[in-house]
């Protein structure tokens, strides 16, 4: 909740939005939890937890973009599709890099120490990764694009961007 707190306080409007898009995340890494079924140790709820900041962290790259892209006078629409494509790299790269360690730590952990609690904090943080992967890139870009299209997006100043014109 705090987290969700700061976003909404600190990005305003995108953080709102990116805190609708985390609510969206925990739901459907949970019902996922629950198909599986996932045992959620405390190896596993560190995970979760762990791909949670993974998620957060996704958010404030593609926000700290659009503000850049907003000071420099874009457009919030072409604001937006910038910051998603500079940002990308960046959350590629970090995911890319986070599968492979949770592969090699489920390995490890179902063969050489056999360890359960490894195999079950592997398991919930890839697949917590690869949700928050979705929600930043696919739930949160829409709530922008859609956000985009209102009367409401010229003001800058929802966006933590002050412009200097008026109409904020």
């Amino acid at each position: 909740i705090l987290v969700l707190i700061f976003m909404m306080v600190y990005y305003r409007l995108p953080g709102a939005l990116a805190s609708a898009a985390l609510i969206f995340y925990a739901f459907s890494v949970l019902a996922i939890f629950k198909l599986i079924p996932v045992t959620l140790t405390l190896a596993g709820i560190g995970g979760f937890v762990l791909s949670i900041g993974m998620a957060v962290d996704a958010n404030i790259l593609i926000f700290e973009r659009m503000k850049e892209e907003l000071r420099l006078g874009r457009t919030l629409g072409a604001a937006i599709e910038t910051g998603f494509n500079r940002a990308w790299p960046a959350i590629r790269d970090s995911n890319l890099t986070t599968f492979i360690v949770c592969g090699i730590l489920y390995w490890l952990g179902s063969s050489i120490i056999a360890s359960a609690p490894v195999m079950g904090f592997a398991a919930t943080l890839a697949i917590g990764v690869a949700v928050s992967m979705f929600s930043a890139v696919v739930v949160t870009r829409t709530f922008l694009r859609i956000f985009a299209s209102t009367r409401l997006a010229q003001k800058t100043s929802l966006f933590s961007v002050y412009s200097g014109r008026g109409n904020d």
